[in-house]
């Protein structure tokens, strides 16, 4: 039997390996279209509609998603930075490929801010650099070979 000692490495790695982290959410077809609702439990419904009348359609969702997950994380870091932000807007062109499965083979995302001043552009410049490189969970989920674009717009 093996026993855990501080000079064994396998425990040691094994002891501090982060723990998974585990999400769920669930749709349900609202009986009309491709119309379904849901999400995580706990938190208001959202609309998914395959047919894009009563809501976002799934790949507008992963646009948003995609957008919301960058933009969070440049939020948190430029307040980390002290860098005075009056507004945030991310704006995201995506372009599918025009046959099935029809995914995403580029997107460009340009981000609008006022309250920098240009010589806050480095700081935002960073932001974005350790969102896309670290980060943002949702950029790391999707296709390696994805072309991506991004510009920052400030005044």
């Amino acid at each position: 039997m093996r026993t855990m000692s501080s000079s064994d490495p396998a425990a040691m790695f094994a002891a501090a390996a982060p723990k998974p982290l585990v999400k769920h959410v669930a749709l349900r077809w609202s009986g009309e279209g491709l119309c379904f609702e849901g999400g995580p439990e706990g938190v208001p419904p959202s609309v998914v509609d395959g047919g894009s009348k009563a809501g976002p359609s799934p790949t507008d969702h992963l646009l948003m998603a995609f957008a919301g997950c960058m933009g969070a994380d440049v939020l948190d870091i430029l307040n980390k930075s002290r860098v005075p932000l009056g507004q945030l807007e991310v704006d995201v062109v995506g372009t599918r490929a025009p046959t099935p499965p029809r995914r995403f083979v580029t997107i460009k995302m340009v981000f609008r801010l006022s309250g920098p001043s240009e010589t806050d552009r480095p700081k935002v410049e960073r932001a974005l650099d350790l969102s896309r490189e670290t980060y943002c969970s949702v950029l790391h989920s999707l296709r390696p070979d994805l072309e991506l674009s991004f510009e920052i717009r400030m005044g």
